[in-house]
């Protein structure tokens, strides 16, 4: 069986303000164009898009149409496996999945969770978005207690689906589609953190069996490191979605799967619509200087060292960067608290996150029971987004 692993779309998303439509119409028409010809010329028989097909749980008409026009083209060729992510609304994604045809397979709702999708005698498992807070309750067994955590409600995915996998031929190859968080994954700037208690990984041995897991969340393309033979990849996004992501060379993954569970994979480089830059230099440099010229269709964010903020600075550089998407005014010398970390502040814990705000607004260190405090309002928070989700809320 050959399939084409992807995810992460984003249908929807902005970039500063720019709308991004346009560029992931090109890159999914790259997808398509691979799944019509693929290299070597053996068919493609399934497309895996491991959740987050659109960036929020309702999305502008405009991505819901360009989602149906390449799921319909994708459909034309071969199977197509949808699973919702934890920015997908699962309720709205998986809007007539029972009046879809056997080529297009929408897994949204925990109750299919453990039952696969059969072709060319692989059994493929979707899992869609495991929310603890939802899920923990839904996979829960007779008297079994699962703890409020990514790794808990895995856990009891995992086992549904080892029970479901034992009861076929010896031998059978497995496929398991998941999104989360795998330990030794590196995320960048982009993804939406999914802690809840504290905790937002799961083991890579959580998934041990299986033949591969094609994973969903993480933005660049790679493989997290497992002590068994199973392998887990992140296809990563097609398309860059933030700074952080600039030196990301995007592509989807065709993975071959043999009769014994061999698996080979290819990975696929796509065409970016447009590159990105970040520059940093005086504002006469940026203008004038000609080792910037070749950034002058690019995504640009630009840091100006200037030791004064000079004026119309944005409509200077705009001219020179038609695509200037972000400017920052940073002196040679003086550290800004503006700066970009290298991981996304939103992977910050609850219980971090309160520290700061509170030593921010008092100028205090906070104290056990204000993080108590703070940690609990968030999960109680969390817990009703989750609900609403369900039941189709935002």
């Amino acid at each position: 069986m050959r399939f084409l692993h992807t995810s992460d779309w984003h249908l929807g998303r902005t970039l500063h303000g720019v709308d991004l439509l346009e560029a992931q119409a090109a890159v999914l028409q790259q997808l398509i164009e691979l799944v019509a010809d693929p290299p070597g010329g053996t068919p493609v028989d399934a497309v895996v898009i491991a959740g987050d097909i659109f960036d929020r749980a309702v999305p502008p008409i405009e991505a819901v149409t360009l989602f149906e026009a390449v799921l319909a083209a994708l459909a034309e060729h071969c199977t197509v496996i949808v699973t919702a992510g934890n920015h997908d609304s699962a309720v709205r994604l998986g809007y007539g999945s029972g009046l879809f045809t056997d080529r297009v397979r929408v897994r949204t709702t925990l109750d299919s969770v453990g039952e696969p999708v059969l072709l060319d005698g692989v059994a493929c498992y979707p899992l869609p978005y495991l929310d603890p807070d939802a899920a923990r309750r839904e996979l829960q067994d007779g008297s079994e207690v699962i703890e409020r955590s990514h790794q808990g409600v895995m856990a009891a995915a995992m086992r549904r689906v080892r029970a479901d996998l034992a009861s076929r031929p010896a031998g059978t190859p497995s496929v398991v589609i998941a999104h989360a968080f795998v330990v030794g994954g590196q995320p960048s700037e982009s993804e939406r953190s999914i802690v809840v208690g504290g905790v937002d990984s799961v083991a890579a041995e959580t998934f041990a069996g299986i033949d591969y897991v094609a994973l969903g969340h993480l933005h660049g393309a790679q493989q997290p490191r497992s002590n068994s033979a199973t392998v887990l990849r992140y296809s990563g996004s097609p398309l860059r979605y933030s700074f952080s992501e600039q030196h990301h060379e995007k592509s989807a993954t065709l993975v071959d799967i043999g009769p014994a569970g061999n698996v080979v994979l290819t990975v696929v480089a796509l065409r970016q619509p447009r590159a990105m830059a970040d520059l940093t230099a005086t504002l006469d440099e940026l203008l004038h200087d000609v080792r910037f010229a070749r950034h002058s269709q690019d995504w640009v964010r630009a840091t100006v060292t200037d030791r004064a903020r000079p004026e119309q600075l944005f409509e200077r550089l705009a001219a020179r960067f038609p695509h200037v998407l972000q400017i920052r005014h940073l002196p040679n010398g003086v550290e800004s608290s503006a700066a970009v970390p290298s991981i996304a502040a939103a992977e910050k814990s609850p219980a971090e996150l309160a520290q700061s705000f509170i030593t921010a607004v008092t100028g205090t260190t906070a104290d056990e029971a204000e993080i108590a405090l703070f940690v609990q309002a968030h999960e109680i928070a969390q817990a009703g987004l989750a609900v609403a989700g369900e039941i189709g809320g935002t």
